[in-house]
């Protein structure tokens, strides 16, 4: 039971799973919404526009009923007047096409789905499957799409006849009407029978928005197995993240010992710890190049030796520079003293060892801030 409690399709789509949807070309739509918009937007246009549009096309029948028979059989002139016509005609509908075109466009915007995806323009043959088309049309979606359709039908068709009955009176009235009064009284009944059936859609919009917004979000829901591989896929794989990191302290920990022959100084605790200071011309301040304990330290000083690093004794020291620093980092400027001694019997020491003399006597007393010293735990 658990396993079946797992693969079910139980937990809302995280962002990721949206995200993906959205790449693909799977937004949530609603054709009722771009309906409702492109019908309000045109009822609105009738009704501002609509006069000064019936008198466009008025004045379009007047210049094309009225030609000159004489010239009726000249080709050119015809054509030339059925393409003067036809721009008059283009040139008074172009602001109802126009405001078509945006209402269109914009309504996408009402449910936050408007979107451009190349995946979805990519062919899919699967579509073609006349056994997922059946499939689709007796699923339950198909069954909402089709008493959706149905209640739509009933509802603007009974609207309309509504609207037709109770005008009846003022339809019988227009065919008494002069011919200028009918059409004016006919227009403005057909703007006020459109305005009442797209009213009667905004029922339907406001119906059908919730149900596509829920039939989108439930068609992404996932399994608690879903979740959990998207959290790995997020996260990364456990092992697969401790290998990274395993592999890139070992990258970090070769570049670290190839940089101990260019080390100026080795401080040591004197078996625990090992820190390895440069120091050239033109630093601020000395800095970290190789540090580390227990093995590492041992691995340090070996390299060390074998290029001739100097090494020098000194445990506060080195537990404070291991503790307080970095990798390529300077010292605490409240080391700066106590390094500055071990470098004066680096130079010290290199210079015995070009003109003799005295050995050098390393420091024995360095003093650090109390403050910057660990507690010794393993020597």
């Amino acid at each position: 039971m658990a396993e079946e409690s797992d693969l079910e399709r139980t937990e809302p789509a995280s962002g990721r799973r949206l995200e993906q949807a959205r790449e693909q070309g799977q937004v949530p739509r609603s054709r009722e919404v771009g309906a409702f918009l492109v019908l309000v937007v045109a009822a609105g246009s009738f009704w501002f526009m609509g006069p000064w549009m019936m008198q466009r096309v008025a004045s379009i029948f007047r210049r094309g009923l009225s030609v000159d028979a004489s010239l009726t059989r000249e080709p050119q002139f015809m054509l030339a007047r059925f393409a003067d016509i036809s721009l008059d005609a283009l040139l008074a509908f172009a602001p109802l096409f126009i405001a078509l075109i945006v209402a269109a466009l914009v309504s996408p915007y009402f449910l936050g789905s408007w979107n451009f995806s190349l995946k979805a323009l990519q062919p899919d043959l699967t579509r073609l499957d006349p056994l997922k088309g059946l499939s689709r049309l007796v699923s339950w979606s198909g069954l909402a799409e089709l008493v959706k359709a149905v209640a739509k039908a009933g509802l603007v068709g009974g609207v309309a006849a509504w609207v037709l009955w109770s005008a009846r009176n003022d339809i019988f009235a227009i065919f008494g009407q002069p011919v200028e009064v009918g059409l004016s009284s006919a227009g403005h009944l057909i703007n006020f029978s459109f305005l009442v059936v797209v009213a009667a859609m905004l029922l339907i919009v406001a119906v059908d928005v919730p149900f596509q917004l829920w039939q989108y979000h439930d068609k992404l829901k996932m399994s608690r197995e879903e979740v959990r591989q998207e959290g790995k896929e997020m996260e990364g794989d456990p092992q697969v993240k401790s290998r990274i990191r395993q592999l890139q302290r070992e990258a970090a920990r070769k570049r670290m010992m190839g940089a101990v022959p260019t080390a100026d100084v080795i401080v040591t605790n004197p078996t625990h710890f090992a820190v390895a200071l440069a120091y050239k011309s033109g630093m601020p301040a000395p800095k970290v190049v190789a540090k580390g304990r227990g093995d590492i330290a041992l691995k340090i000083r070996e390299i060390g030796a074998e290029h001739g690093v100097p090494m020098l004794e000194a445990p506060p020291l080195a537990r404070a520079l291991y503790r307080h620093t970095d990798l390529d980092q300077e010292v605490p400027a409240a080391l700066y003293a106590a390094v500055a001694e071990v470098l004066a019997y680096v130079y010290q020491l290199s210079n015995w060892r070009q003109a003799g003399g005295n050995y050098p006597r390393p420091p024995r007393e360095i003093v650090v801030p109390a403050e910057l010293i660990p507690e010794a735990a393993n020597g």
